[in-house]
């Protein structure tokens, strides 16, 4: 049987995130029938090296309205793909990078162009009809990536009640995808308890964690420990704690500002506190530790703790495999974080994983703040093996559908959804 894989059409409708904006749908159509649909998420926390979401500006929708966007994928990017094989991907990506003619896609907008990449592989597996996941790695895939979940939302993500914006779990002893899911279901419904009893629960953020009204920082991380042993568990054996930072939102040029407890600190003074803190809890994670601007502050921090604690470049790297290669070769940070919105395209932020192998790293592939029903990442995680996934807490729809989404391929690989091997992590 012959499969036409013919682009015959690309077409966007507009749709809404988590926090009520509009984004983006793209929907390619195949000359054989199939056609693959992809929404692109948003950030709030965002690299000033990242591809650029296309927004209208002006009155509607407080300026997020995205119909410039909407109207260069009717228009060019539909007429410029027709006729081209959906199946090289590589192929149509780079004419989505050579059409756009900017670093950062701020003329097309990565928003847009992100949408039809991902609408263009859901499109040629389902003309093969086969999952996603199976389509792009092929019957010898095997293992899901761990969770990395959030229990306590912050920063950008929760009006910056608190100054961190993730605290997260690790599953670090689990055997399998089902029972870090499980695990990590048992610490959130108990951290949750154990807010309400002490009437710090504010209600949720952003990505589904609990908005908690702490006096300081470290007291994230005293709940969290608390919540991971109340559940049962024991803190670094079963259950570990990653923190994103995001520290690009409060420092700049070597100079932070923790607003909760009032303390400004240099480069040196945000290295001593994360040290000071992988000694007292059980941390196996550090994203953006530093200023994406503070490049000696993360060598620094990579050099003292990098060991056994994964160092995650985010708004430092930028999904960029240019910027992956440059601070592999400085011995800054260990681990890269994956957006493939960050990057504009699907070719492009598997290059950016790829550099991570190369460096020898390890990588998180990440969904958004602004989520949506849309699982892909959960599909290019399994197919290229990456071997963390985050994407927010465990509630809401937009996140639920993602870990949902694992569950799902879990039964059809089989044993509960093996975890790629421990020996991949530094701790």
């Amino acid at each position: 049987m012959t499969i036409d894989t013919e682009i015959t059409r690309v077409e966007a409708i507009r749709v809404w995130d988590s926090r009520g904006r509009p984004t983006i749908e793209a929907i390619v159509h195949l000359a054989g029938g199939s056609k693959g649909r992809a929404i692109a998420p948003a950030g709030a926390s965002t690299g000033s090296n990242e591809a650029v979401d296309l927004r209208d500006g002006g009155t509607p929708f407080g300026g997020y309205d995205v119909q410039g966007a909407l109207a260069g994928i009717n228009g060019e990017i539909s007429t410029t793909l027709r006729g081209y094989n959906a199946v090289d991907q590589s192929g149509i990506d780079q004419i989505l990078i050579n059409l756009d003619g900017t670093d950062k896609k701020e003329r097309l907008g990565g928003n847009a162009t992100i949408a039809v990449s991902m609408a263009v592989v859901q499109a040629s597996a389902n003309a093969y009809q086969l999952p996603l996941w199976r389509y792009l790695g092929g019957d010898d895939t095997s293992h899901l990536y761990l969770p990395e979940i959030q229990i306590f939302g912050g920063g950008a993500h929760a009006d910056r009640r608190i100054d961190i914006q993730d605290f997260m779990v690790v599953a670090v002893g689990a055997e399998s995808y089902v029972q870090a899911l499980e695990w990590t279901a048992e610490v959130y419904i108990t951290a949750g308890k154990i807010m309400a009893e002490r009437g710090l629960l504010m209600g949720l953020a952003d990505e589904g964690g609990y908005w908690p009204a702490f006096e300081n920082n470290s007291e994230g991380l005293d709940f969290l420990v608390m919540a991971i042993e109340r559940a049962g568990f024991i803190p670094g054996e079963h259950m570990a704690i990653a923190l994103d930072i995001a520290a690009s939102e409060f420092g700049t040029n070597g100079r932070y500002r923790l607003a909760l407890e009032n303390r400004n600190l240099d480069s040196d003074g945000m290295c001593a506190m994360m040290v000071d803190w992988v000694e007292r809890y059980p941390i196996c994670s550090l994203e953006d530790p530093l200023g994406e601007d503070d490049r000696e502050g993360m060598k620094k921090l990579t050099d003292a703790i990098g060991h056994n604690v994964q160092i995650v470049g985010d708004d430092y790297l930028t999904t960029s495999a240019t910027r992956v290669n440059e601070a592999a070769t400085e011995h800054i940070c260990n681990s890269v974080l994956i957006k493939p919105n960050q990057a504009g395209t699907i070719t492009e932020a598997k290059a950016a994983y790829d550099a991570s192998l190369s460096a020898g790293w390890t990588a998180i592939i990440s969904g958004r703040s602004g989520e949506t029903e849309d699982a892909t990442i959960c599909h290019l995680a399994v197919a290229w093996g990456v071997p963390q996934l985050k994407v927010g807490s465990f509630a809401r729809s937009e996140r639920m559908i993602k870990w949902n989404e694992g569950l799902r391929i879990a039964h059809e690989i089989g044993n509960q959804g093996e975890l790629i091997p421990r020996s991949t992590f530094p701790w």
